[in-house]
């Protein structure tokens, strides 16, 4: 793949303080960016021109990956990288999508491994690495459902697996993590809303003692026990109990 191939699409709102970093460890892999941004109110928008970004400002909807699939319809170049703002492009990464050219053409995607930082450290254990996210294809045969906070692209044809990883700065601070645990919260509530509009009680009570006791104990079984996040330490605890508790609080939420 040559520097002529390549569109980098993100989708923004209010990244002022995460987005340079970005921006700089992929300004010489991509001929061109793409940024949807959902009407910032800080200086997101000035930074991305700043890059040469080809800028678009609409809506900051509740599902952001419906402003993703907007940049990546405006994606002009034969492959597209999907990134979000807290994402840093290691060096070895960039080597290894540049290198793509010299394959024989026949996978349409790309799955990255992807490091997440939580709380003063990489997470390697929980389920959290290698945390595989499909964000490398050709333009034309990869597109979002737009239905899901957590989903990935949809690629048609053969996907293969890059070996370096993509790394990821979610929260830059406990508080951060809460903040957006609460948002992620509640669209799974709505999620949760518009699935059992339409069933009967006997479905809802099953899913009431899925969602409340269920899910948060098999979760946290898998993620702290069968994954061994306890040698991620404090943070590998403190992070399979807040995603255990996201099931009861989502349905808490829905109930609200």
């Amino acid at each position: 793949m040559t520097k002529q191939n390549l569109s980098v699409v993100l989708a923004t709102f209010n990244e002022e303080k995460k987005l340079p970093s970005c921006l700089d460890s992929i300004k010489d892999l991509a001929n061109e960016i793409v940024i949807v941004d959902g009407t910032s109110s800080d200086a997101t928008v000035q930074i991305a021109k700043k890059y040469g970004a080809k800028v678009k400002i609409t809506t900051n909807k509740t599902n952001f990956h419906i402003n993703k699939q907007m940049a990546i319809d405006m994606a002009t170049y034969d492959w597209i990288f999907q990134l979000d703002a807290d994402e840093i492009v290691s060096e070895d990464l960039k080597k290894e999508i540049k290198s793509i050219a010299n394959e024989n053409g026949k996978l349409n995607g790309y799955w990255i491994p992807r490091k997440n930082w939580f709380l003063g450290r990489f997470l390697k254990k929980g389920g959290q690495y290698p945390d595989y996210t499909l964000r490398l294809y050709k333009k034309g045969k990869g597109r979002l459902p737009q239905r899901d906070v957590h989903e990935q692209a949809e690629v048609e044809g053969e996907i293969g697996y890059l070996k370096n990883a993509l790394l990821h700065y979610p929260y830059k601070d406990f508080g951060e993590y809460v903040a957006k645990w609460n948002r992620y919260t509640s669209l799974i509530a709505v999620q949760i809303k518009e699935e059992l509009k339409d069933k009967n009680i006997l479905i809802k009570f099953l899913n009431a003692i899925g969602y409340l006791f269920l899910k948060p104990v098999h979760w946290f079984i898998i993620t702290y026990g069968r994954h061994k996040g306890f040698m991620d330490l404090w943070p590998g605890f403190v992070f399979s109990l807040f995603s255990s508790l996201r099931f009861p609080v989502s349905y808490i939420k829905y109930l609200l």
